[in-house]
């Protein structure tokens, strides 16, 4: 009885462990191509008249026939990582005023809550996480607050770019939002 025991204890230790260096094997390959997402990844990037480098990597989700605040995000009032997948990373290689409040240099995730007649901008210090499902307030190192637009052209694909003067552009549908970085 004793020798069945251990047998059966031997057993389940070597499964314990080919299951855990299975595990470790897996997530220690490469990860899946990301340009193959649904919402691939997109970087802009530019170097301001000042030698700033400003740059926002995130993942770019199309509408698909959809309405934006209704079957997508932003919702109104809600928290939203303002991309797709991974959340956004703002980065900035210098301190910067952000609509007129500092903005030490670094990355930070860049988060909006959106609302019909003002967005706040929102640079959290955890920048690396997952959507805004692990988003805490208290990690907020700015907010600022600026109103939305029409924008001029449909875009399917929500996209950021950044002005050598340091203006950064949200287009996405037709919701245009600016944000200034100095």
């Amino acid at each position: 009885m004793i020798l069945h025991n251990k047998i059966i204890f031997m057993k389940s230790l070597l499964l314990l462990i080919t299951a855990c260096s299975m595990t470790v094997l897996a997530c220690a390959q490469q990860p899946t191509d990301k340009s193959k997402r649904p919402s691939p990844p997109a970087l802009a990037k530019a170097t301001l008249k000042n030698g700033t480098v400003v740059s926002i990597d995130y993942s770019q989700p199309s509408v698909k026939g959809r309405t934006i605040g209704k079957d997508l995000e932003p919702l109104d009032g809600k928290v939203w990582r303002t991309g797709a997948n991974e959340a956004t990373v703002f980065e900035v290689s210098k301190d910067v005023k952000i609509e007129d409040k500092e903005l030490p240099a670094g990355k930070y995730g860049l988060f909006t809550i959106s609302g019909p007649d003002e967005w706040t901008i929102i640079f959290n210090k955890t920048w690396n996480q997952w959507g805004a499902f692990t988003y805490k307030e208290a990690d907020d190192a700015l907010r600022v607050k600026v109103k939305p637009g029409k924008a001029k052209e449909f875009a399917e694909k929500m996209t950021f770019s950044i002005s050598k003067e340091g203006k950064v552009t949200l287009l996405w549908g037709d919701l245009k939002v600016e944000f200034n970085v100095q």
